[in-house]
């Protein structure tokens, strides 16, 4: 007997972001999952035909590519809310499911004018409470003009959703989805015991790292708002007293507009305990060979990163700030501190540095406080029986 699912044909739905980017990096095979049931259209800027045809090809969904950019233009924006409208109008979805604040924003007014049956924005993150000023206001103005097109909100996690709340954004109901992350992880990706000793040891030894060096790593954008500055100046303190520690950073600065100091990226240079690998498509080998992971960031939404990290079994120094501080619990799985706070920081790295007993208690909680919250086919099933309820509603 065919499935269910095969005898009606799979109605639309619309998946947008600023970036295809996101969607690749963000719902890595979640789109393959939700488009045995729906038919999945994928839009996004696709800037250097980077990610959209890698998305097409392993989703096995469509893509389209409609520029939308991150910074506020008001003549790019009309024409990227016009062609988003004219898609929505020839395609008919019951549903456009938008992530990221511009793409949140165009989405919700294109698909009301459109007329599209439901509206859905996730807020995986909340740009304007760092924000000062003009900034803040207009930041805040524009999540509240995304909440009043959208016929659903769902916040990535807690900390969101009481930022909502608290800022008064919107008075309609907020959910949180599983446990707030938006795909959940792959613990079959993200196992220790794919990496054997000998090929974290290969690694190490090729990026100037002994057996014997404590290894803290992070991955992220080197940019301010992930707490760069407070995390170099911090490990070189630790560095100066400590020549078995090392740091080890991953990720990228091209393109961004957070650019961290010339100061910064001196004293980066100076340092022969800083080993910056830029971007890696693949992160595991790098959690695998480290010890710790620290995340000193101003905001996140839900960061990934950080489930990816205890899926690997690293304790985790975190600050206090949404998303982080609901994955990493406070000497159970990581250190929370301070956000912004260069001595916390550089108290916490010591004191997993010096305390082995302390370590270890966080190592061994580090993966099962993974397994047991964010494991993906649990989150994807949320999901999807979040959309057949709005299917219900709507349809």
């Amino acid at each position: 007997m065919k499935d269910q699912k095969h005898l009606h044909k799979r109605k639309k739905i619309i998946r947008t972001a600023a970036l295809s980017g996101s969607l690749y990096v963000l719902l890595e095979d979640q789109l393959r999952f939700l488009n045995q049931y729906y038919d999945i259209l994928a839009i996004g800027s696709d800037p250097g035909q980077e990610y959209l045809e890698k998305l097409k090809r392993r989703e096995g969904i469509r893509g389209k590519e409609i520029n939308i950019e991150r910074k506020i233009s008001l003549v790019n924006d009309l024409v990227s809310l016009y062609r988003l409208y004219i898609v929505f109008r020839k395609e008919k979805p019951f549903m456009v499911h938008s992530i990221t604040p511009k793409a949140g924003l165009l989405t919700m007014i294109a698909g009301y004018f459109a007329r599209v049956p439901a509206r859905v924005h996730t807020f995986t993150g909340l740009i304007f409470p760092t924000q000062t000023g003009t900034m803040k206001r207009v930041l805040l103005f524009f999540d509240k003009l995304i909440c009043r097109f959208a016929t659903h909100v769902y916040p990535e996690g807690n900390g969101v959703k009481n930022d909502l709340i608290n800022y008064k954004v919107t008075s309609k109901p907020l959910k949180v989805i599983a446990n707030g992350n938006v795909n959940g992880i792959d613990l079959y990706k993200y196992n220790p015991a794919l990496f054997s000793k000998e090929e974290n040891n290969k690694l190490r030894n090729s990026i100037g790292v002994s057996e014997n060096d404590l290894v803290f790593l992070f991955i992220g954008r080197l940019v301010n708002d992930k707490g760069v500055n407070e995390l170099v100046n911090a490990f070189n303190k630790l560095s100066a007293t400590d020549e078995h520690v090392k740091l080890v950073m991953v990720g990228s600065y091209i393109g961004e507009t957070d650019l961290l100091p010339d100061e910064t990226w001196a004293k980066i240079k100076a340092n022969a305990a800083i080993l910056y690998v830029g971007h890696q498509d693949d992160v595991r080998p790098y959690l695998a060979m480290s010890d710790i992971f620290v995340f000193p960031s101003y905001r996140e939404g839900f960061p990934n990163v950080v489930l990816e990290a205890g899926a690997m079994g690293l304790p985790a120094i975190v600050t206090d700030i949404n998303g982080s501080n609901e994955i990493v619990l406070d000497r159970e799985n990581g250190l929370i501190i301070p956000s912004k706070d260069e001595e916390a920081l550089y108290l916490a790295m010591n004191t997993l540095n010096t305390d082995n007993s302390l370590k270890e208690k966080l190592e061994k909680y580090a993966r099962p406080m993974i397994t047991t919250r964010y494991e993906k086919s649990e989150v994807w099933a949320a999901i999807l029986e979040e959309y057949k309820v709005i299917e219900i509603e709507v349809c």
